[in-house]
């Protein structure tokens, strides 16, 4: 019996996974994208993201390595990959990425932004306004508060004694 329960939870975590949201496929692209060289910088936290997008057949470089292992993460492999999908553009262009700082999750998402911005910089016309309503062409700002002086942290305070 709990072997059925286990077995179940497994399949309902693996349609999770390759199952996509209404994000993700709000105003799918028709894969008619102009195919040529593009250029786009993305950032989230501390990690800056140049991408060049080159005509080709699908092959990824992050810093010299392959996608999958930069990120071994398959959810980290298809947050980059996302706005390639969402235009139907797979295997049309070979993706060059040059990545620093931050950790693993913040260059993930500034390396989405560079991709979408690239798809956009090659062919505004089809491809804006499903990467705008999927939200990939907007720059999550959120970065760590600074420390203020007299704080531990940049809120956390010494504990107060009042005797």
């Amino acid at each position: 019996m709990a072997d059925n329960n286990q077995n179940s939870a497994v399949q309902e975590t693996e349609e999770e996974l390759t199952s996509y949201t209404t994000e993700t496929n709000a105003g799918a692209g028709t894969g008619t994208s102009v195919i040529a060289p593009g250029y786009g910088t993305g950032r989230r936290k501390e990690a800056v993201a140049r991408v060049r997008l080159v005509p080709g057949s699908g092959k990824w470089k992050i810093n010299g390595r392959t996608l999958e292992e930069y990120f071994p993460s398959r959810l980290q492999q298809r947050e980059v990959n996302s706005p390639i999908v969402l235009l139907k553009l797979e295997n049309k262009f070979d993706v060059i990425v040059l990545v620093d700082g931050g950790g693993v999750t913040g260059q993930a998402g500034a390396i989405r932004l560079g991709v979408a911005r690239a798809l956009n910089a090659i062919d505004r016309d089809s491809n804006r306004a499903a990467l705008k309503k999927a939200g990939f062409l907007t720059r999550d700002s959120r970065v760590v508060e600074r420390k203020k002086a007299g704080l531990h942290k940049a809120r956390k305070a010494p504990q107060y004694s009042k005797r």
